[in-house]
């Protein structure tokens, strides 16, 4: 049996297993979900993936990569169930898509480099969307449910595209506006009104946001690794107050510190 085949025949069998845990006689759990309830677990396991993308676990990423595509045959297969769309239409509509939003791949398009593949991109989705009477703005399909901090930089990065922007690689403009916006929520705390420090505090967030951009490094990432440093050095500050059999409340914010300086010592 070639390859090919076999994969096909292997990811049937998932899609059969499916159905079978759907029908009569099948699981209760599973009989008993719906799109709506399949969502916390959608969002679960992305992340259970990007964790084992990021330690490298190579065993772990396969099953993970499993576990995912779980979530895309059971809604699915939910959506069968209504009539809605098959697991079939999910792939002929992808396949579709990737021939459409490639064409330079599949087509005459000439491109010089991933910048010009991204604005072909971009070009591709909004004339999809003026076809389907849908909303075109530059703005649309950025999902209002993603994380906030990666929100942002979508958003940034849609307005870029038709030069709302500041020249790409000089930071020295968004820093401006960075201490701009620390300058107002300066402000904002000393008038102590809560909806103008929020407003503010929001404000400084993305504009953080956009000098993470324009300085080429990916916030979310690294605002991920900087949770990773403080909760291994934090670990590091428990050990030291364990190994000094006296309770917390027993040091001064001074003393603990001396514990963080020496775990941050430790890499």
């Amino acid at each position: 049996m070639d390859k090919e085949k076999e994969t096909a025949e292997k990811f049937l069998k998932l899609v059969a297993i499916m159905k079978r845990l759907r029908e009569p006689g099948g699981c209760p759990w599973d009989r008993e979900q719906d799109c709506m309830s399949l969502r916390r677990y959608i969002v679960e396991e992305a992340y259970e993936l990007i964790e084992a993308i990021e330690a490298g676990n190579v065993p772990n990423m396969c099953e993970e990569c499993g576990d995912l595509m779980l979530q895309v045959i059971f809604v699915s297969r939910v959506a069968e169930e209504r009539g809605d769309f098959t697991i079939r239409d999910v792939m002929e509509r992808l396949a579709d898509k990737l021939i459409r939003r490639h064409p330079h791949v599949f087509g005459e398009t000439s491109v010089k480099n991933s910048e010009d593949v991204l604005k072909n991109w971009e070009r591709i989705k909004s004339a999809e969307r003026r076809g389907k009477e849908e909303d075109s703005s530059y703005m649309a399909g950025i999902p209002r449910g993603m994380p906030a901090l990666l929100r942002a930089y979508r958003i940034q990065e849609r307005a870029a595209k038709p030069g709302f922007d500041w020249p790409k690689g000089e930071a020295s403009a968004v820093l401006a506006k960075l201490e701009e916006e620390l300058a107002e929520l300066k402000e904002a705390i000393s008038g102590g009104d809560k909806v103008e420090i929020a407003e503010e505090l929001g404000d400084l967030f993305f504009a953080a946001v956009n000098l993470s951009r324009h300085l080429g490094v990916d916030p979310e990432i690294d605002l991920h690794a900087a949770c990773e440093k403080f909760d291994r050095r934090f670990r590091g500050v428990e050990k030291s107050v364990e190994q000094s059999g006296r309770p917390w409340n027993d040091f001064t914010l001074a003393e603990l510190d001396e514990f963080w300086n020496k775990a941050k010592t430790n890499k």
